[in-house]
């Protein structure tokens, strides 16, 4: 059963007092140390999709990660961390920012951190943030020589991965099309190692990126196994969206045909194809070195 939004959590900056039963510590940020706090629970809440989607909101760990994210210029709502992890120089930036946007830092312990995480091992830090998704028709095409765009891709490492990638060859950003998996679940999240706050991310059916794609100029590359066309071979035009299919299946015939160009790598040993995550390195540093040496 879906929650009413006066269910949802409310973390403006003057709901602090709605949160939970307000003990705080030296520091003067809120205390929770008991496993049945309502937070702690609604927090934890965020590990599943439907709560994501119903929420708005979404949790990532790590010192790095959201460090990365303050320098990408995304502040947690909240704030979770464990004994004096606060007192690294990174991370007490990171709570001061926090506090001076308006959001709630909350000390806690390691064990509720690993609920809160899902990791026997957690980071001692863990931030909620806001999910953002940028809509298909405000993207900028011009921003940059290279997008990637996968369609129904089911692994959230991999599409994590896929970010990463999308970061390290500053790519413009990130289309999903089709069902693709959650990129604001925490394995996703993990993998992108805060590439997922530095890409624009997008969703669309088919038909629309289509539609959208045609609308200006944009050279649409497909992964393949049914082409004789050297990944190599063909010299790439600004912008260029790499299109990346499904793990297992590939990418639809019909989505093949509307491809500008479809390329395959070559397989020397018995493996009849690649990682898709590392499918997409391999192309979308083709075609940004082939920039890099014109």
């Amino acid at each position: 059963m879906s929650r009413t939004v006066s269910e949802r959590i409310d973390l403006s900056p003057n709901a602090a007092h709605r949160l939970a039963p307000m003990e705080t510590n030296a520091h003067g940020h809120r205390l929770i140390t008991g496993f049945s706090n309502p937070l702690v629970k609604r927090i934890k809440s965020l590990r599943e999709k439907k709560h994501r989607k119903a929420e708005g909101l979404f949790l990532a760990e790590g010192l790095r990660i959201l460090t990365e994210a303050r320098e990408a210029g995304a502040l947690p709502e909240m704030l979770f961390y464990a004994g004096d992890s606060a007192q690294h120089p990174l991370a007490a930036e990171l709570v001061a920012a926090t506090l001076k946007a308006g959001g709630d830092v909350v000390e806690t312990t390691a064990d509720i951190l690993s609920k809160l995480s899902g990791k026997d091992n957690p980071q001692t830090l863990v931030g909620v943030y806001r999910r953002r998704l940028t809509p298909l028709d405000r993207l900028d095409r011009s921003h940059s020589g290279i997008w990637i765009v996968v369609q129904a891709m089911r692994d959230p490492g991999n599409l994590g991965t896929v970010l990463r990638t999308g970061d390290a060859v500053g790519a413009g950003g990130l289309i999903m099309i089709d069902d693709c998996v959650d990129p604001f679940s925490v394995e996703a999240v993990r993998a992108s190692m805060g590439a997922l706050f530095t890409q624009s991310i997008s969703t669309a059916r088919w038909a629309d990126f289509l539609h959208w794609l045609r609308q200006g100029p944009g050279q649409l590359v497909g992964t393949s196994l049914n082409t004789t066309h050297d990944y190599q071979g063909p010299r790439y035009t600004a912008p260029t969206f790499l299109l990346i299919g499904n793990e297992a299946q590939g990418l639809p015939p019909a989505y093949e045909a509307e491809c500008d160009l479809l390329v395959k790598m070559p397989m020397l040993g018995k493996a009849d194809s690649l990682n898709a995550a590392v499918a997409c390195a391999v192309m979308a540093y083709e075609i940004v070195n082939q920039r890099r040496t014109s």
